[in-house]
């Protein structure tokens, strides 16, 4: 065995500079720096039930939720449907057909509507949400995506084409405006005791902050050391942005006073949806590499990978909904693996 020497006081200084800024960007826990996977705690999430979705196939995008009637809509985007699940039932009630690679959707409850953005031609289309008819429709360039809702303003975000969120009067359906980007944007959250809107804009490189009531970008903050920013979570009431990059697969962490990124975090590959659990101080973001990282927030600067959970591949898409404490992951068909929901309790 070779003999180990003693670290030099110049080796020794520098290791320790290292450490306090591994401590300063939320690294410091060893699960989450050292690569040898998160802590052994009580699961996070238990696999309560699956609901099948029979004869769905390709990828499955996002989901929607009607909490009060119980059902979940379900973006299949390379099925040309949503599909609409009875939870009570656990199965499927009805599939809207006819639409072009649904992406979005969002049910709003106060005006019964459900509102599904395509990929493919760029529609908004509006459906009631009793009958199912169509209701309306507004046309955008192409690439129609992520859909958000303000309900103080009764109005509707969607991303969309080269560089823009466009806003809908959700009431009438009529299309009120846009505001620019600098490429097509991905997820993206809104205040709900401010007017920013803050954008994951991955080919940008940044997170675009928006003042929605000047209608326009504010500021840009740039994600050092990493890209493909898609999806995002707001904790509006500490401050704090979490986004997941998929080159490397990283969970950064913004502070939204400053615009500074005050943490990063290993988690899973191809990630399309997190959320915030403000109850539990979790983050959960799910990944087609097949697993939900589940990120416990020790305070808001620190950070650890508690839970790997795995699921199948392709599964990217989920939806967590607090009322219902339930987080419901899309499983598309691959292989023998059959297109299906699955739908954990978090415990």
């Amino acid at each position: 065995m070779k003999e180990r020497r003693p670290l030099s006081y110049g080796a020794l200084a520098g290791l320790l500079a290292v450490l306090a800024v591994c401590e300063a960007m939320g690294q410091a826990e060893p699960a989450s720096r050292s690569g040898e996977g998160p802590s052994r705690e009580p699961p996070a999430l238990r696999l309560v039930q699956t609901i099948p979705l029979p004869a769905v196939e390709g990828r499955i995008d996002h989901l929607g939720v009607d909490v009060k009637g119980q059902r979940l809509f379900v973006a299949a985007l390379g099925n040309n449907t949503v599909e609409v699940l009875d939870l009570r039932a656990g199965k499927r009630a009805r599939s809207i057909k006819g639409l072009r690679e649904a992406q979005g959707v969002f049910f709003v409850p106060e005006l019964d509507k459900i509102f599904v953005a395509n990929a493919r031609g760029g529609a908004v289309n509006i459906f009631d949400g009793e009958s199912f008819e169509p209701v309306g429709e507004v046309n955008y360039s192409d690439d129609a995506d992520n859909v958000r809702y303000d309900p103080r303003a009764k109005r509707i975000y969607v991303g969309y084409g080269d560089g823009a969120l466009g806003i809908i009067d959700a009431a009438s359906g009529k299309r009120l405006g846009d505001i620019k980007l600098a490429a097509h944007p991905e997820s993206f959250q809104l205040e709900t005791a401010g007017p920013r809107i803050f954008v994951n804009v991955p080919d940008a490189g940044h997170v675009a902050v928006i003042d929605r009531n000047g209608q326009a970008v504010v500021a840009q903050w740039h994600i050092e050391g990493a890209a493909a920013d898609f999806p995002m979570a707001l904790d509006e009431p500490d401050h704090r942005l979490f986004i997941t990059c998929r080159r490397p697969p990283q969970m950064a962490v913004f502070d939204t006073a400053s615009g500074k990124m005050v943490a990063r975090l290993a988690v899973v590959g191809d990630a399309d949806d997190m959320f915030y659990d403000a109850t539990r101080k979790r983050i959960y973001i799910s990944g087609g590499e097949g697993a939900i990282s589940v990120v416990e927030r020790r305070d808001a600067d620190r950070y650890k990978l508690v839970e790997t959970a795995p699921t199948a591949p392709g599964a990217r898409t989920s939806l967590f909904v607090p009322a219902l404490n339930r987080l419901y992951l899309a499983v598309p068909h691959r292989g023998s693996q059959k297109a299906e929901i699955r739908v954990y309790e978090l415990m």
